[in-house]
């Protein structure tokens, strides 16, 4: 019978936690200041949002004054007034429906291009990802209310117009609006890109290499390889857009959402919250079908 020695015992007491829980616990680590932050700084606000969203609120010399109204505030948002949510609503998903795949096309595009070995690759790479860190709400405000987020040819040859008499105004007035924000909506690619740009590099080189030498072109390396690999970002990125788009500065629904009366601004806030949330199944549905439609399911 063989005898462990003291080398033996020590290295079976290091295989004692798996390799599997020691990456969920890293993880968790990682997760952990978030977590923390969201229950000690977010999770009684929003959790007092929605008391105040069934409230009458007055706020008096003396203190706030609540008065319980029950479904009051979602219903007159929901059935009785619908400038406060249908009028600005349904014109901006229409919009977020043309920024969301132009903002994942030019980033999945500069991504590819921020790749490739060039001189100045890094200068390049921090200029587009620092209108990300400047560009505050207030001063994309300024620069929409000076019309400079607009295409100067679009004024130029009065694009605008012949948009107008040519499509529905359903979608004519979303695509103006676009075209009239465009240079600021490539601005707030800066994450899209760095993310698309990590993506890109997790596929091995030898991957590209062995592509090469059986004869392929480039074109077909990027549907048979590049874009099958990056499938996992591209949903990533359109969940990360999707979210930026709901909380951009323009959006005409956050403007409703004052101090005015807190307990319909409480209620239109959920609302708004809750639209986000079926978006977003809405968007994992179509994506889970257009990925098993296309055949560019990541394999498990």
């Amino acid at each position: 019978m063989a005898v462990k020695t003291a080398t033996d015992k020590k290295v079976a007491k290091k295989r004692v936690i798996p390799a599997s829980v020691t990456r969920k616990l890293e993880g968790s680590i990682f997760a952990a200041p978030w977590i923390i932050g969201f229950l000690v700084f977010m999770l009684f606000p929003l959790a007092y949002s929605l008391y105040m969203s069934f409230q009458q609120v007055r706020i008096l010399g003396t203190g706030i004054e609540i008065t319980p109204v029950g479904l009051k505030h979602y219903r007159y948002i929901m059935l009785e007034n619908a400038n406060i949510l249908y009028n600005q609503l349904f014109p901006f998903l229409r919009q977020a429906l043309i920024m969301i795949p132009i903002i994942l096309v030019f980033s999945l595009l500069v991504a590819i291009i921020l790749n490739q070995n060039f001189a100045g690759r890094g200068f390049f790479r921090s200029i587009f990802f620092l209108p990300v860190i400047f560009t505050t709400g207030q001063v994309v405000r300024e620069f929409m209310n000076q019309g400079e987020g607009d295409i100067g040819f679009i004024q130029r040859y009065n694009i605008t117009s012949i948009i107008g008499q040519n499509l529905d105004p359903t979608w004519a007035s979303p695509l103006i609006a676009v075209m009239g924000s465009f240079v600021l909506v490539l601005w707030y690619s800066g994450v899209q890109i760095l993310i698309f740009l990590a993506g890109r590099q997790t596929i091995s080189s030898s991957v590209y290499e062995a592509a090469r030498i059986d004869g392929a072109s480039p074109w077909e390396v990027f549907w048979k390889i590049t874009l099958p690999g990056m499938v996992p970002f591209i949903l990533l990125n359109l969940i990360y857009t999707t979210v930026d788009l709901f909380t951009f500065p323009t959006n005409p629904i956050l403007t409703q959402v004052t101090s005015a009366n807190y307990g319909q601004s409480s209620a239109l806030a959920w609302i708004y919250f809750v639209i986000i949330l079926v978006f977003l199944g809405i968007v994992f549905w179509l994506f889970s079908k257009a990925q098993k439609a296309s055949g560019l399911a990541a394999n498990k």
